[in-house]
């Protein structure tokens, strides 16, 4: 499969931070056949994750002097980070990571949505974004939950220049996509009904595999634990599950 065509706002790059780097590279390699690869001292320790000699994922030791949780984040494409950013405050992000150069591989930022969540920001030098997506062992979605779901779909427009479609108004199930139909690139749910109040909103991973029952046993064979058993729905059979530190990402299978 050729690479990602990285549109403006869409997500082109996930990294994992993680507080056990050695036993993300032992399950993430046993789980999804990845091979890590150093990226040299210049980038302070983070490393890249590699499928079939393909660029997937990065990963970053968390020391815990930032407070910040494990957790898988999701970064979109800019053509402009400054500006990006910028405009994020305006619409009233917290930025975390002002925009900043990561050698001449491009230029990134990482803000706080509305509701919360984390999101990182890329402008490419000479490193694009990931190399395959939709492969199995490979990321396949990406999911924002959010209980503030018209700001959240406001924000994503208005920032990253998200080409947004609603599609699902019920109010059992509000769902808007950055592009339409099979040619979708990322979504925005309406999580009021499942997620308690107070909670901040998140983006989600969903992994390619091929049978996701499997990938759960695998999971638990592994260290880690099965957060939503698979179930089938009209968009594949999902799951959910975490590593061995508790970092939660999701499973995507066609439906048994």
């Amino acid at each position: 499969m050729p690479a990602p065509t990285l549109v403006v706002g869409a997500p082109c790059w996930i990294d994992l931070y993680s507080s056990d780097t050695d036993r993300a590279k032992e399950f993430y390699g046993q789980l999804f056949g990845w091979t890590p690869e150093d990226a040299g001292p210049e980038l302070g320790g983070y490393f890249t994750f590699l499928k079939d000699g393909k660029h997937v994922a990065g990963c970053m030791h968390n020391d815990g002097t930032q407070g910040a949780p494990d957790a898988w984040t999701v970064y979109l494409t800019t053509d402009d980070v400054e500006r990006t950013a910028a405009d994020a405050r305006a619409k009233g992000a917290q930025v975390y990571v002002e925009p900043m150069d990561v050698t001449d591989n491009g230029r990134m930022a990482m803000v706080g949505d509305p509701g919360g969540a984390t999101i990182g920001i890329w402008q490419p030098g000479t490193v694009k974004g990931f190399e395959v997506r939709n492969e199995l062992g490979t990321a396949a979605w990406f999911e924002l939950h959010t209980r503030d779901y018209s700001a959240a779909v406001g924000f994503y427009r208005d920032v990253f220049r998200w080409d947004a479609h609603t599609m699902s108004d019920s109010p059992e199930f509000r769902y808007t996509t950055l592009g339409e139909g099979d040619n979708a690139l990322a979504g925005i749910m309406d999580a009021t009904a499942f997620v308690p109040e107070g909670t901040p909103a998140a983006w989600s991973v969903y992994f390619q595999v091929d049978v996701a029952d499997a990938a759960l046993e695998r999971v638990v064979e592994l260290g880690g634990k099965v957060e939503r058993p698979a179930e089938d729905t009209p968009y594949g059979r999902l799951a959910a599950a975490a590593d061995p530190t508790g970092t939660r990402f999701k499973f995507v299978a066609d439906n048994s």
